[in-house]
């Protein structure tokens, strides 16, 4: 049968079932895919701890910048060539830029009064299967230079600390690489900045107020409304939100354009923002906050000589775990449109439950589980391989060994799995009467019968060294972000074990049971369309007999072949109905 666990699951439809492990795509070159734990510290005694994707080279650790960056809370965008990261802490915000290859890196203000800057890098970034890589120590660096923060790399127990609750300790960052008017670093030369005068650094604004246009960014933790301005500083007033969460600003004797002013938000801490020109000269913005989503926690609002601009701040109560998940699932989503755009059944995996240390479930006539998936695996294989000769068949097992489960699920990622087929066979406690096929999707537990079934399977991780660690993170929690991921395949999924669960009632001559859906480990890392199937009931001795037959094994192969082809010819029909078959 398949490994149960006895954690609360969630949902991830159809592939993707990674639940957390955001994929667990093996890469295949040098250097060696690895990950750092980041430290966050947000002030208060509050933070998180989160996973940054790493690389080793040699004794080097190396991080993916764009991991790192959402690691921070900051949005980035990559197109290969250049990174574009954008700040969310504090104010003025702004924008860090890196290229491939070139040792510098270029920070550019929010606003139009403050200095670009660029920062030396030891090291310039490179490319790593698809994602822009720096050595840990120098990504902290120049993160820290940027943000005037403390950011830093423990080389020895390899865990990046990033103190977020205030501006780092001593002499503010803020001035480093500051760069006066036109001054453009040549790509290669050694910079050394001269410190800027004062004067350069704050420039004076005057003349009549005018709010150009209103920014809002969203922080883990609130967000930050920003009026981008032009002329002198003004005299300003506000007034907290009331108890519909609307919060004024009033800027005396500004104007600005009322329509590109207004802004309204579908989602986020801001719901719109209105501006009305008063009567007696002046310009007050009501900000429409979605109290709804958030608790208000503090705001506060003022003037920023460096950007010539006005900030909003507003703080809220919020679950960091929450988000965090919230971001994983829009990763996992993303990763896994693309995927299914370019599905094609090329490769299918052929998972033999349990072997060698693990019997699985035994008959009564002691007919072991293990035994019966291993030649209903190897049988259905050879099947794929007659009927389907330009399909690779990929076996977690050829023989009696012991494979852990969350291997399972890598070998299928790891040599390109289009279809993942794990095969069981079912038990009761009880010598009973119960009997006929069962086919699994990921999914949450929605019967004691299901969860008993998937707490059986997932049980044989206890034969796997260091379970304890390796396993750690598989929660009810995880279980629905894997659910989550794999939603991207749930029609496939669901569509595929159907037409299986038909065939066996066909070859089988026997009571069929169903499609169901359980939190089985061994579907939580492939991603791919997934199923586990159950091809009957050693607890009981009649279908015992049929299922210890090698006759009858290989009918189960062929009918799980058949539900297949089905699968197969209803899919491919339907991309090239839409077009989308190369």
């Amino acid at each position: 049968m398949p490994e149960r666990s006895k954690f609360p699951f969630f949902h991830l439809p159809g592939t993707l079932s990674l639940l957390f492990l955001l994929i667990s795509r093996i890469a295949i070159a040098e250097p060696a895919p690895a990950s750092v734990f980041m430290q966050v510290s947000t002030g208060s005694g509050q933070g998180y701890t989160i996973k940054v994707q790493g690389s080793r080279d040699g004794d080097a650790m190396l991080v993916d910048v764009g991991s790192m960056s959402r690691a921070l809370r900051l949005r980035n965008v990559f197109d290969g060539e250049q990174m574009q990261i954008e700040e969310g802490i504090g104010a003025p915000g702004s924008s860090c830029i890196l290229t491939r290859g070139s040792s510098f890196s270029l920070v550019t203000p929010a606003g139009a009064v403050a200095q670009k800057r660029v920062l030396q890098l030891s090291a310039p970034p490179t490319l790593l299967h698809g994602y822009l890589f720096m050595p840990a120590a120098q990504a902290c660096r120049m993160f820290s230079l940027w943000l005037d923060r403390d950011i830093s790399f423990d080389a020895a127990s390899g865990k990046i600390s990033a103190k977020f609750s205030a501006s780092r300790s001593g002499g503010s960052y803020r001035n480093i690489g500051v760069l006066l008017p036109d001054t453009v670093p040549e790509q290669g030369a050694s910079l050394q900045p001269e410190q800027p005068r004062s004067a350069l650094l704050q420039r004076s604004a005057s003349g009549p107020t005018v709010i150009e246009d209103v920014q809002v960014e969203t922080l883990a933790n609130g967000c930050v409304v920003r009026l981008m301005a032009s002329g002198g500083p003004a005299v300003t007033s506000y007034l907290r939100p009331d108890e519909n969460g609307n919060a004024y600003l009033t800027i005396e004797k500004a104007t600005g354009n009322m329509a590109r002013l207004t802004k309204r938000f579908p989602d986020g801490v801001v719901k719109s923002v209105t501006p009305v020109q008063l009567p007696g000269g002046g310009l007050q913005l009501t900000v429409s906050l979605n109290t709804d989503a958030i608790m208000l926690k503090s705001s506060s609002f003022q003037y920023d000589p460096k950007s010539n601009g006005y900030l909003l701040y507003v703080m809220s109560d919020v679950d960091v775990e929450a988000l965090h998940r919230t971001e994983k699932e829009r990763q996992i989503q993303q990763q896994l449109s693309r995927d299914v755009s370019k599905w094609k059944l090329d490769a299918v995996v052929i998972d033999a439950g349990h072997g060698g240390k693990d019997p699985g479930a035994i008959g009564t006539k002691g007919t072991r589980e293990k035994d019966v998936a291993l030649n209903v695996a190897i049988d259905l294989g050879m099947f794929v391989k007659q009927r389907w000769p330009n399909v690779k068949v990929i076996y977690t097992r050829r023989d009696d060994r012991f494979i852990p489960l969350n291997e399972r699920g890598r070998i299928a990622n790891r040599f390109g799995g289009k279809l993942f087929v794990s095969i069981h066979c079912n038990s009761t406690p009880a010598v009973t009467r119960v009997h006929g096929a069962e086919v699994y999707i990921l999914g949450p537990h929605k019967t004691q019968a299901a969860l008993d079934v998937a707490m059986f399977e997932n049980s044989v991780i206890s034969r796997e060294e260091n379970y304890r660690e390796n396993y750690k993170g598989f929660t009810d929690e995880h279980l629905i972000m894997s659910s989550m991921a794999q939603s991207a395949f749930a029609t496939q999924s669901t569509e595929l074990a159907q037409d299986v669960v038909r065939k066996l009632d066909r070859y089988r001559n026997e009571n069929r049971l169903g499609v169901r859906q359980a939190g089985f480990m061994v579907l939580w890392t492939p991603s791919m369309p997934s199923i586990l199937v159950e091809t009957g009931y050693l607890s009981n001795p009649d279908e015992e007999k049929i299922l210890r037959d090698r006759e009858q094994q290989t009918k189960i192969a062929f009918g799980i072949f058949q539900g297949l082809q089905q699968f197969r010819s209803s899919y491919e029909t339907r991309l090239t109905a839409s077009g989308h078959v190369d």
